[in-house]
């Protein structure tokens, strides 16, 4: 039996076509992210970090303390989800990234965020 939390990442993006300009080259997204804690023990995210990466394969790195201003404690069984967003220069491209998280006994752990796409409804087939 392994002492590493079970905690698993679920992330949905959508286009915010009000926000975004396409003749400016500028394509903004929001993503969804619920974190659920499915241990028996209590965890606290710390940080974050964010590799977005452009259809042109330009790569942007985020990092930072907490999520939308908060460092969330999250106990077994419950969830917390946040929205935030980003913004890209082409209507197709890719997120991916870790959170920094502590369990209850202060050990520090990495929770791995796959990766998830950003793209303009009318791109996907």
């Amino acid at each position: 039996m392994s002492d590493t939390p079970r905690v698993c990442v679920q992330v949905q993006s959508v286009y915010i076509e009000s926000q975004s300009a396409p003749d400016e080259e500028r394509y903004v997204f929001a993503y969804t992210v619920t974190i659920r804690n499915l241990g028996h023990c209590s965890v606290q995210l710390l940080g974050r970090y964010w590799l977005i990466t452009n259809g042109n394969g330009r790569e942007t790195e985020v990092q930072g303390e907490g999520v939308v201003g908060a460092q969330p404690h999250i106990e077994p069984g419950d969830d917390y989800q946040y929205t935030s967003g980003a913004v890209i220069e082409t209507p197709l491209g890719t997120m991916q990234g870790h959170y920094e998280m502590i369990d209850e006994q202060g050990r520090p752990f990495r929770l791995d965020i796959p990766v998830f796409r950003l793209a303009v409804p009318i791109l996907i087939h």
